[in-house]
């Protein structure tokens, strides 16, 4: 059946900080120009916002340029930084590093903490009111070609399948969307970035890229407790000297704090628990205090990009454009990548805008937007980038003590620019050893009040998805997940997932081990996608509206 079509001049994958700062850069074009460029955005979640998940605390910088009365419009950022604290810690003890000493990169003077999906709900606001199309519940399942190869768009999943492929009575089919370009901004490991970046070969002129998963709650906390405007940072335990991990602590408005854990997933020990660690940290004497007398609000977690600048992409290819984290500019040194998402979008909006009124109402646009890139590298985001291009790579040469020397005197002393440039030489999914090479790992039982587990986890998330569905979590051989993982592995799925989608199942006698996939459970997260050891695991994108709904996150 064909499927119906609308059609657009920019089509925008991903109603994150990247997608509506393009969305609205292409609007205020148009409108201070009188030139007619028409706009819409496609969002996989319930609602714009609902899928963004970050620390967060925001630099300005792209917001500033891009919509400089965000004061007076009523932007949600409303708790500057006012007091840093940076902490190494051993299992029991904490030495807190004076910021001044710290490079300037690692500063958040001017920062302000925020729910990044609050911005990205009033960035939605701004863009419809400049004329943006925005549909949210509707997921892009697909890129759809032209007969020459250049992409035309994308289509929406079909609605109302059952797990069996067959229509329901709710049954409604996808919908394409063409544009002269379409943007894809959908976060990090996007599903159907990953496609294009093999299908144009557009990763042959980078590293490789590498990851990290991170896990955030919101906790209320005691009023005695609570100092607003307050960031803090540690490193150290619960993480060894050659495994990447730290947490962040961010203290927001109304009695609130953001609590989270990064882990480097280029890790070797596959018994290592991301979410374990994470509740691990949690019992430091120097955490727990701070958490005494609170009470836990909310989780969720998310992939981000770790590469930097070595890592990132070819931006531009027949038809569309990477922007944002789907590109991977998150500036590690920072611990921050919105305003080099924003900014990024924003590159990309100007050069299609301008590509599409030169061409004019009949005119041909060109098949590739080369001036995005260019105007990439001479961007304040590709000089950042560079600087700080030997901060997460050290850490992989040098472990914890060593890259903090090397970054030392790389970042503060010469400003990121020493003469040579570490490489990243290896995909996460390879970095894993066999289980019975590598120490075991035990990991304290929850108690409810401070540490937890995943699923109590899940439930306050908001995750729900469609349950007669076709399962999102596809795996291209089925025997891997026994055979290979299981036997070489110890099955790391059970331990890397930080909802408990994977599990392996066997009969009352220990007999049968199999694996079973709980993606009700999914956050979206995309760990899966990037850690399994075959790369057998590939995440598509589930019926619209479904995963996660991040209030205040």
């Amino acid at each position: 059946m064909e499927r119906e079509y609308m059609e657009y001049d920019v089509v925008i994958v991903g109603a994150g900080p990247a997608g509506l700062a393009a969305a609205i850069k292409l609007r205020q074009m148009s409108i201070e120009s009188g030139k007619e460029v028409s706009v819409c955005v496609l969002e996989k979640g319930s609602e714009v916002g609902a899928h963004i998940f970050s620390g967060a605390v925001l630099e300005p910088t792209a917001l500033n340029e891009l919509i400089p009365d965000w004061k007076e419009k009523g932007a949600p950022l409303d708790v500057p930084v006012e007091n840093e604290e940076f902490m190494l810690l051993t299992e029991t003890g904490s030495m807190n590093l004076p910021i001044p000493l710290l490079p300037k990169q690692m500063h958040n003077h001017g920062n302000y903490i925020v729910s990044l999906g609050n911005v990205c709900r009033w960035m939605g606001e701004q863009a419809e009111a400049l004329g943006v199309e925005i549909y949210p519940g509707f997921a892009a399942a697909e890129v759809v070609f032209h007969e020459d190869g250049r992409v035309k768009g994308v289509a929406t999943g079909d609605m109302g399948v059952s797990k069996t492929g067959e229509q329901k009575d709710t049954y409604m089919p996808g919908m394409e969307l063409h544009g002269k370009y379409t943007f894809f901004a959908e976060g990090c490991r996007g599903h159907l970035s990953k496609q294009l970046m093999q299908r144009f070969d557009l990763r042959k002129n980078c590293d490789p890229q590498t990851y990290g998963i991170g896990m955030k709650e919101l906790w209320q906390l005691d009023p005695a407790k609570h100092k607003q405007g307050t960031v803090i940072h540690t490193g150290g335990w619960p993480m060894d000297n050659s495994t990447w991990g730290g947490s962040f602590i961010y203290h927001i408005g109304d009695g609130q704090a953001y609590v989270g854990y990064v882990v480097g997933l280029d890790y070797q020990n596959p018994h290592l628990f991301p979410f374990g660690e994470f509740q691990r940290f949690k019992t430091h004497p120097k955490i727990a205090e701070m958490l005494e007398g609170g009470k836990r609000i909310s989780y969720g977690a998310r992939a981000l990009n770790e590469g930097g600048f070595q890592s990132v992409p070819d931006l531009a290819f027949p038809g569309g454009a990477m922007i944002g984290c789907t590109a991977g500019f998150l500036n590690v040194a920072k611990i921050k990548g919105s305003h080099n998402a924003m900014k990024t979008g924003m590159l990309a909006a100007e050069s299609a805008f301008e590509a599409i009124t030169a061409a004019g109402e009949e005119g041909e646009t060109p098949a590739v937007l080369e001036s995005y890139p260019e105007a990439y590298k001479n961007s304040w985001v590709y000089k950042e980038l560079y600087e700080a291009r030997n901060f997460r790579p050290a850490h992989a040469k040098f472990g914890l003590w060593g890259s903090m020397l090397y970054s030392g005197l790389d970042l503060k002393v010469f400003g990121g620019k020493l003469p040579w440039t570490f490489r990243h030489t290896h995909t996460d999914h390879e970095s894993l050893k066999p289980a019975a090479d590598m120490p075991k790992i035990e990991y304290p039982k929850p108690d409810n009040v401070l540490t937890f587990d995943r699923l109590s986890s899940v439930f306050i998330s908001g995750t729900n998805h469609e349950e007669d569905q076709p399962v999102h979590l596809t795996l291209k051989d089925t025997s891997i997940p026994i055979s290979h993982n299981l036997a070489l592995y110890d099955a790391p799925e059970q331990r890397y997932c930080p909802a408990g989608v994977y599990e392996i199942v066997t009969e009352d006698d220990g007999s049968d081990p199999r694996l079973q996939i709980n993606a009700q459970n999914c956050l979206h997260c995309k760990t899966c996608d990037i850690k399994d050891p075959t790369q057998n695991i590939n995440w598509v994108t589930p019926e619209g509206a479904g995963g996660p709904n991040y209030p205040n996150m």
